[in-house]
């Protein structure tokens, strides 16, 4: 299945090297980059001195690393202070040679973050909203998962998770159960009947328990609104580091 496009190490930008650097050259490296991209792609000799040439071999180098969204790219250079026209430029070569594809880079996120953490539509949506792809490119992306992928998905996890609450109070394994989607991003009525009916199938029954459902059901949407503040916190954080990464010229 398809890795984490932000994974370190997997990005899909050439190395810098060299004087002269043909953008185009490792745009089908990795993903997003069209094949043949190479041909006829924009030349920019680095060893020049000037913004857009600082400009020029940051974005590569990030792209190096790991796959960027053009949002990304951007604020990287504007933390960097290259003036706005340069940055343009800059975007525009890229996105010309192929190494800018936000619907590419949407659709290896939701296939990868779906595959490998079992994340729901709409933790997908908020993680790509913080990454600046544009909404079409979101809904695009997130509409390749389907409500019967997304209700699988959500069975696997509590599968996952079910006997590692055997022992414990019904109460607290609905929590545990139930808080374990939330925090995926599934919605709290699909997060209740996916765990309800994993119990029954070991004869539990949470109604006939005497379980709150309304409790549970207010639970889920508390833990779901705490997961996509964090989300917002990690994506601060990174922005942060990024930001680092670029005044000390990588």
């Amino acid at each position: 299945m398809g890795r984490d496009p932000e994974a370190a190490g997997g990005g899909y930008g050439p190395e810098v090297a060299g004087e002269e650097l043909d953008a185009g050259a490792g745009a089908g490296a990795g993903a997003g980059a069209g094949a043949g991209a190479g041909a006829g792609a924009p030349r920019l000799n680095l060893a020049t001195q000037g913004p857009e040439a600082e400009g020029m071999t940051m974005c590569l180098r990030l792209l190096t690393a790991a796959p960027r969204t053009r949002a990304q790219l951007e604020q990287a250079m504007r933390r960097r202070g290259v003036p706005p026209q340069a940055a343009e430029a800059v975007i525009g070569r890229l996105i010309r040679a192929r190494l800018i594809d936000d619907p590419t880079f949407a659709r290896m996120w939701v296939e990868s973050r779906q595959h490998s953490r079992g994340l729901a539509r709409r933790a997908l949506s908020t993680e790509l909203r913080q990454r600046g792809v544009s909404e079409n490119d979101v809904r695009g992306a997130v509409a390749e998962v389907s409500p019967e992928q997304e209700e699988a998905a959500a069975r696997r996890l509590v599968a996952g998770r079910l006997a590692g609450t055997r022992g414990r109070p019904l109460p607290s394994r609905m929590r545990r159960l139930m808080g374990l989607l939330a925090r995926k991003g599934y919605p709290p009525g699909l997060a209740y009947r996916v765990v309800r009916e994993a119990l029954e199938q070991e004869k539990t029954d949470p109604v006939d328990a005497g379980l709150d459902e309304e409790a549970l059901y207010e639970g889920a949407l508390y833990v779901g609104a705490r997961y996509e503040e964090s989300i917002l916190d990690a994506d601060m954080a990174m922005d942060d580091e990024a930001g680092r990464d670029s005044e000390a010229g990588l």
